[in-house]
């Protein structure tokens, strides 16, 4: 078994204030959750209106699963209209 760690820094373009920004945080958060069962929690930039950061954790049978499971990971923060990923971490 292996745990497979990876952080997420994001870029809100459009967010105008913090309850703007957490909305976008909070719903990529729970997609994260809900369609690939992994930990994920919004671990740095509280207080910037238009950076977040998130951290992601997953346990695998092996690191081929790990990284196929954060390459979806990954995929589905790219495919998030309201940020852009300014750095992928994935260890």
């Amino acid at each position: 078994m292996l745990v497979g760690l990876a952080v997420l820094e994001l870029h809100l373009p459009s967010s105008h204030g913090l309850k703007e920004k957490r909305r976008v945080v909070k719903s990529l958060v729970e997609r994260l959750h809900e369609r690939h069962r992994v930990s994920a929690a919004e671990t740095d930039h509280h207080d910037l209106h238009q950076r977040a950061e998130i951290g992601i954790a997953a346990v695998g049978l092996d690191a081929q699963q790990l990284e196929q499971l954060f390459a979806k990971i990954r995929n589905a923060a790219d495919a998030e209209v309201e940020a852009v990923v300014t750095r992928w971490d994935f260890q």
